[in-house]
């Protein structure tokens, strides 16, 4: 527990149970010991990744195919792209094992496209992140308390940009957020919070703009087929990376443990494209064990299923992409949501815990 936010917590109706550890290990106790054991040898999917993605970037600049063949590679490059990512995130969380080095080499591929440096990566996501998750505004993946917005009134505006304000730029936010979110943490969270000490920012910063000079390049030899060789891949991968993380913790209440059956969700996603991507629908799981190997997350979530079906939490992917455009993004309590600059806006989170807890899921 964050002994540093849990008044506020308490204060905003703390919710959450602290039993994390013993749910760890029982589940070590429960299954088998491979389910924990990192993986190296999926690190060879990186090369067919990449070979689709400079494959198809040659062919739209060289092959002189009719703009609708160069759409659809984009698309096939930017879900590719997006794909790689998810895979680097387990690989700098140390599900793959390796040494550091390598993890970064492999982090490079899979972050840099979205201008996000490995060891930045790192600290943010499997440090500060991790360690926080959905806790008051402590956590640097949440849209936080309506006690900040009070506090800093400029803050509301950028909440018009997030699914659920309602205005018609917001539904373009996924094509951009995850890149823009990166650089508000590098540039301002990074700065001044006690959680980024002794990080190396200004390394990051000269990372990220290596990061911008490829793309840059990348767009002044394409010329006018940037459009599909940057833009619409960019887009793209960003939109496939926040289709997941948005949907994983904002539909969930904050906490005052740090407990993943109480502060992440799992999704239920198409078969196909959870092996395309990884499962990194399996979320609740990941958060109960960052190193573990995706392949092995079906059986935690069954054993979640059968243990803790009524906290245990997995809603229908294209379903929580639907709540998270019809609910504020800020917190009014531990379990309500609210429209900082429309307060009279609100939504109670709990029912979709009894909803779509996986005891009652597909239930009339």
């Amino acid at each position: 527990m964050n002994a540093a936010v849990q008044p506020e917590a308490l204060k905003n109706g703390g919710f959450g149970q602290p039993d994390e550890r013993e749910l760890r290990d029982q589940m070590r106790k429960d299954l088998p010991a491979d389910t924990f054991k990192p993986q190296t040898w999926r690190v060879i999917w990186f090369l067919p990744l990449q070979m689709i993605i400079w494959g198809g970037i040659a062919t739209i600049l060289l092959a002189g195919l009719p703009w609708y063949a160069n759409l659809l590679l984009g698309l096939v490059v930017g879900h590719t792209i997006g794909s790689q990512a998810l895979l680097a995130h387990e690989v700098l969380h140390g599900a793959l094992g390796m040494s550091k080095r390598w993890q970064n080499f492999f982090g490079w591929l899979g972050f840099g496209p979205l201008i996000v440096p490995p060891e930045f990566w790192r600290r943010w996501h499997n440090v500060v992140h991790h360690g926080n998750t959905n806790i008051g505004d402590v956590d640097p993946d949440s849209f936080g308390t309506l006690r900040r917005y009070r506090a800093d009134p400029k803050q509301k505006k950028f909440t018009k940009l997030a699914p659920g304000s309602g205005k018609w730029y917001s539904y373009f936010f996924l094509t951009y957020s995850f890149t823009m979110h990166a650089q508000l943490v590098l540039w301002g969270q990074a700065k001044r919070r006690k959680q980024f000490k002794g990080f190396d920012r200004k390394s990051a910063i000269r990372q990220t703009y290596y990061c911008i000079a490829a793309w840059a390049v990348l767009a002044v030899i394409s010329g006018p087929m940037a459009l599909f060789t940057v833009l619409i891949p960019f887009m793209v991968a960003n939109a496939l990376g926040q289709g997941y993380i948005l949907t994983n913790h904002f539909l969930r209440p904050q906490t005052v443990s740090n407990n993943p059956l109480d502060n992440s969700m799992s999704l239920r996603s198409n078969p196909i494209l959870d092996r395309l991507h990884y499962r990194f629908s399996h979320h609740v799981e990941h958060h109960f064990f960052p190193k573990m190997p995706s392949t092995m997350a079906p059986r935690l979530r069954k054993w979640l299923e059968e243990n803790h079906g009524d906290r245990y939490m997995a809603m229908p992917h294209s379903t929580a992409i639907k709540y998270l455009y019809t609910t504020p993004r800020v917190y009014k309590s531990a379990t309500e949501l609210v429209d900082p600059i429309r307060p009279e806006r609100t939504f109670d989170l709990m029912p979709l815990q009894r909803q779509y807890a996986a005891s009652n899921y597909g239930k009339a």
